[in-house]
């Protein structure tokens, strides 16, 4: 199943939504679309002269994270692939449907309506990828989904044992990184953003409000203002790619 585009998803708790809304438009350059939703629980982050990749979700309970939305042709075919492989059915409106991986993370698919544009780097960095936190038990079955799911992108080892990379074609702007977690708990996203400077971004987000938690080799984890983390890495903003 091709997939046409990607949304990154912040999901942030509803007494927080709207600081969250307010970080990332900041960090992403873009201003908020209408409220939509039963509940205006959906906005979408609209940058300028390009197409919109990221958006952000009010959920009633829990801390929140991140999720992937997948864009494709067919939307009952992107099902029916997702549940031949070991996903399950959340919540099925025809247009849109939500499922869980094997491993417990939730994403969505939804109709292409002809998105093609990446929107540039902001700032020297740019939010490329989507990080799954996968409990050990549940860490191969994980990367097998996800990889016989995304047909044309490329799954390949990480940089470290216990990463895997799920690469897009050119064009689309998220990649998918399964990390393997050292404990068991439930499975979790976040997001993750490409820095041409870790420590000059990591700057101009603590001014936005965001608290560093702990520096890792090649990356930085952080929190946004809303309590969400997230990490800056030290990738090629551009390519996605480590920088040589």
């Amino acid at each position: 199943m091709r997939i046409r585009w990607t949304y990154a998803f912040a999901d942030r708790p509803r007494e927080t939504f709207g600081t969250a809304c307010d970080f990332w438009t900041a960090v992403t350059d873009t201003r908020l679309s209408e409220l939509r939703g039963q509940h205006s629980e959906f906005v979408t982050l609209l940058p300028d002269g390009a197409d919109a990749y990221v958006k952000a979700q009010a959920v009633r309970s829990g801390d929140g994270g991140a999720h992937l939305d997948f864009c494709v042709d067919d939307v009952a075919g992107f099902r029916d692939s997702a549940v031949r492989l070991g996903a399950s059915v959340v919540l099925d409106l025809g247009s849109l449907v939500v499922l869980r991986s094997p491993g417990g993370q939730l994403f969505c698919g939804d109709p292409w309506r002809g998105q093609s544009s990446r929107p540039g780097v902001v700032r020297g960095s740019r939010l490329d990828q989507v990080c799954l936190d996968v409990p050990p038990s549940s860490y191969d079955a994980e990367v097998a989904f996800w990889s016989g799911l995304l047909d044309g992108w490329v799954s390949r080892p990480g940089a470290l044992p216990e990463f895997h990379v799920v690469e897009p074609p050119p064009g689309l702007p998220v990649r998918l990184l399964l990390q393997r977690l050292g404990e068991e708990r439930p499975a979790s996203a976040h997001f993750d953003l490409a820095c041409t400077d870790v420590g000059a971004t990591r700057a101009w987000h603590e001014k936005l409000g965001a608290v560093h938690v702990a520096d890792r080799s090649g990356w930085s984890v952080m929190r946004d203002p809303a309590g969400g983390t997230y990490c800056l890495t030290t990738r090629d903003p551009e390519t996605g790619g480590r920088r040589r």
